[in-house]
């Protein structure tokens, strides 16, 4: 959740190409390389990561691997992300292709030097996330009733923070970020809830499992695939909701790959050599996930002394890669469009967003 505050804030402060050299240049992360580096001939394609390894990124080291790159003519080399997020790095050109998100996207595409990227393909077909909080965490509320009979003679009502509304009087982790609280907000008014009476903690949580357990916060939005299953193998129980569950305008695409627009201009086979077998990792992830894991925390031993997390991740991911989609990777263009129109109609950017801006799915491989 780290990177979401600071991505997020430098591409609202429009940080440029200048400054974004500096930022490049400041790491010291060695790039990954698919395949045989005595291949000379293969193209070199530089993927630049929103985070360190995870099973959101599976198919990528699947199709490293496997050879599907190096099959396409291609040497991916994998890089982690500046300070100031993978958005720039992209936009810059100094990486083809690289992980973002829709709503971090956003700000990068208005104004008028917005960052040349596109979301050339979905890694997860719908938003996982929502808010986790301890099981059973309830407090006594008349909030909720609105439309409902309630006699003063009944048993009192208990709200548990596995719906919205019971996050009153509870502790929320929060970026404190625009589209954070108004998201939380309206599930919120939309189950009888009142946001104003949230107790809102500056934090970014790392360890949800210790955060919850020590009641330094009790609510944190998390991703299902990787904070969620973590405390389903730490063996803490949990209440959670989706917010796309409750209102389908936050059932936006987040992660996606984005891509260099002048480089997909440029090099439009190329890029659809990278997708045909990006796609072909990915799928490789769903038909075969423990595979993928152990492919996974090889490429990333620092995973290892997490195995049961990686691969309970996986199992779960599994189903949620392309999930109801006809492939992986494709988009809604009427869901994507839905939640920047949301955007726009609460005015949380500082211009006005095109809301069917930023996304193709012109270079994926034929259904």
């Amino acid at each position: 959740m780290k990177r979401y505050k600071q991505l997020l804030a430098a591409v609202l402060a429009l940080v440029t190409v200048f400054s974004l050299s500096a930022c490049g240049g400041s790491k010291s992360n060695e790039p990954t390389p698919s395949g045989d580096d005595s291949q000379e001939d293969l193209q070199t394609i530089t993927f630049v990561l929103d985070w360190t390894p995870n099973t959101n990124h599976t198919g990528l080291y699947v199709a490293m691997a496997k050879g599907y790159f190096a099959d396409a003519g291609l040497n991916v080399e994998v890089v982690q992300p500046p300070e100031d997020g993978a958005e720039v790095l992209v936009g810059s050109g100094k990486a083809q292709f690289g992980v973002s998100f829709q709503d971090t996207m956003a700000p990068a595409l208005i104004g008028d030097d917005p960052l040349p990227i596109t979301a050339v393909a979905a890694i997860i077909q719908h938003n996982t996330s929502g808010i986790l909080s301890r099981a059973g965490d309830v407090i006594d509320t008349p909030a909720g009733l609105t439309g409902k009979t309630y006699s003063p003679w009944d048993s009192p009502i208990e709200l548990g923070m596995d719906h919205p509304a019971g996050l009153e009087g509870h502790k929320y982790a929060t970026w404190d970020l625009p589209v954070e609280k108004a998201t939380i907000q309206q599930v919120m008014e939309a189950d009888g809830g009142d946001f104003s009476k949230v107790e809102l903690i500056p934090s970014t949580v790392t360890d949800e499992v210790s955060a919850l357990q020590s009641k330094s916060v009790d609510a944190i939005w998390i991703f299902y695939a990787w904070a969620g299953i973590a405390c389903e193998v730490a063996g803490l129980e949990t209440d959670y909701f989706a917010f796309a569950d409750i209102d389908p305008v936050f059932d936006f695409y987040t992660p996606v790959v984005i891509a260099n627009n002048d480089f997909l201009a440029q090099n439009p086979d190329t890029a659809k050599a990278f997708l045909a077998a990006l796609s072909q990792g990915y799928q490789d992830a769903i038909e075969n996930p423990q595979e993928a894991a152990d492919i996974l925390m090889e490429a990333a031993p620092e995973l290892q002394d997490s195995s049961d997390l990686v691969y309970a991740s996986q199992e779960y991911l599994a189903e949620q890669y392309a999930a109801d989609a006809a492939q992986w990777g494709v988009f809604d263009a009427q869901r994507w469009g839905a939640f920047y129109t949301w955007l726009n109609d609460k005015q949380l950017l500082d211009a006005p967003l095109d809301p069917e801006a930023g996304f193709s799915n012109d270079f994926l491989p034929a259904a």
